[in-house]
């Protein structure tokens, strides 16, 4: 199942539930009144409110087109957006760094959320703005202090995330902390679904992004170095992981900095993010 965020008419937010990529949408929000229109609150109230999503699709209910809505990004005010640097083979050897031995991480405000289809807007005060396309966990219920093998309990489903990155502030400006530089206003697309973990393969799936029609970066999830499992149970012997949280797990070779010579996003241009079996971003850069 795929849940997704969205607004008819400009209204309010409204929690939908997909079977399919270009399916219709069940409005789950909108047939039942105890279930909010929130996701992240929607995972924080249990496991009941899945079997109600589910009954309500089976019953056919409150259906919606596509083409009628603009989609929000699936998770908005997670209690954090946690990032893992390095995390893939090809990435790593494009900057002739070693495997790191263990995960690097780093974390975006979640106020730098925008949907999957929303502009990402360049700062003025930065003129290296990159790309780096990859896949978000989203945590489905609180996790602390727990083993590999007990992570697939805590993880909800997937989606589709931008680490928007203003290298200069990254990596030149702010003393070398990447916070500011990572969470610039509309600097993480999410979406456009969250897909939950019985469909995804997190370990096999092919991952790409394409700006202006050329494509930028194709990789797969084989390269994680840190599997899904691990950085799950790890990050909670360190914080405890609430529902709705998200966890970008890293991006592969192809990133603006890294080539040669280096390319970064400018006013106009169209980026597009993919992972196959959750679907498509695109985002025009403004």
């Amino acid at each position: 199942m795929r849940f997704v965020q969205y607004q008819k008419n400009g209204g309010p937010q409204h929690l939908g539930a997909q079977i399919s990529p270009d399916g219709d949408i069940f409005d789950i929000s909108a047939v039942d009144s105890s279930i909010p229109n929130s996701l992240v609150k929607f995972l924080a109230a249990g496991n009941g409110g899945i079997e109600k999503a589910k009954r309500i699709v089976a019953a056919g209910k409150s259906v919606v087109s596509p083409s009628e809505v603009k989609f929000l990004s699936p998770i908005t005010r997670p209690d954090k957006v946690v990032c893992v640097g390095l995390n893939y083979t090809g990435h790593c050897d494009e900057q002739n760094k070693p495997y790191p031995k263990e995960p690097m991480f780093f974390n975006k405000f979640p106020s730098c959320i925008v949907g999957p289809n929303d502009e990402v807007k360049l700062p003025s005060i930065s003129n290296s703005v990159d790309w780096e396309v990859e896949l978000a966990v989203v945590i489905g219920k609180t996790a602390k202090d727990i083993r590999r093998d007990q992570a697939q309990n805590h993880i909800f489903g997937y989606t589709i995330a931008q680490d928007i990155s203003a290298r200069d502030w990254q990596k030149e400006r702010n003393h070398g902390q990447y916070l500011l530089g990572k969470s610039m206003d509309t600097f993480c697309p999410l979406g456009p679904a969250v897909v939950t973990k019985e469909f995804i393969n997190a370990n096999d799936l092919k991952i790409t992004s394409t700006l202006n029609g050329k494509v930028k970066q194709c990789g797969n999830t084989s390269e994680l170095i840190f599997k899904v499992d691990f950085l799950v149970a790890y990050l909670s012997e360190i914080v405890t992981l609430y529902p709705g949280d998200v966890i970008l797990t890293g991006t592969p070779s192809g990133v603006g900095m890294h080539r040669s010579p280096p390319e970064y996003l400018k006013s106009g241009d169209v980026l597009e993010s993919e992972i196959e079996g959750i679907g498509k971003m695109v985002n025009k850069i403004v």
